[in-house]
């Protein structure tokens, strides 16, 4: 069944964080030797259930999550280090001050966003002067290897509507936004991810998905 992003993530929430999550585990995995690594403000913008957020406040950094979904959020607060540090907004009306970041993540977002012209230029706004932006989706490749945003609940099988934007719209979008690339990275599944698989009983995948790229990451600067 296929459900709009707005339903999908409601309907997603309560179990997100239940399953293995392969997509995730590579990310996050690639994404931890990529960040800044004394950042004093981040925003964490379509934080979901707050797993980058929670795992910046860790360590003491000053972090806010938003998102447009409360019922996201409610999960994201049961990190007892982001209370009162969580947010309900659209990342197309990002509710903080000019220059507050010194790092703005966006993470398996951007498909769900229905402008992202003004999403860009919001993140942009937001991030202080020589700050970094770190967005990472799904890779265009995986997507059209017929890879889809899909959830299981009780025995109902969901898929949410996205918008697939091209890298080239992402990049064209955010150097309008008065951003400049610093790089970009393609992340296949590895060896860390296959117990994962395993864990899924979709072992079998394994071999056949890690040879498609599957995460997309692009790292911007702020002048």
């Amino acid at each position: 069944m296929q459900v709009s992003a707005a339903e999908g993530h409601r309907l997603w929430a309560p179990v997100y964080d239940l399953g293995p999550n392969p997509l995730l585990a590579l990310e996050s995995r690639v994404v931890r030797d990529l960040l800044p690594r004394t950042p004093r403000q981040v925003v964490d913008v379509a934080c979901g259930t707050g797993r980058w957020a929670s795992y910046f406040a860790q360590f003491g950094t000053s972090v806010y999550g938003i998102d447009a979904c409360a019922e996201m959020l409610t999960q994201a607060a049961k990190h007892g280090f982001l209370k009162g540090r969580l947010v309900l907004a659209s990342a197309e009306h990002l509710p903080f001050r000019e220059g507050i970041a010194d790092l703005v993540l966006c993470s398996f977002a951007a498909s769900y966003f229905g402008d992202l012209q003004r999403t860009l230029v919001e993140i942009a706004r937001i991030s202080a002067p020589g700050s970094c932006v770190l967005i990472s989706d799904m890779h265009p490749a995986a997507v059209a290897a017929g890879w889809s945003r899909s959830f299981r609940v009780n025995t109902f099988l969901y898929e949410i509507e996205t918008t697939q934007y091209s890298t080239a719209e992402l990049y064209a979008a955010a150097r309008s936004a008065g951003l400049r690339l610093a790089a970009d990275f393609a992340a296949s599944f590895g060896e860390p991810e296959r117990s994962l698989f395993e864990r899924a009983g979709k072992q079998r995948l394994w071999t056949r998905l890690s040879a498609i790229p599957a995460v997309w990451i692009g790292i911007w600067r702020k002048p």
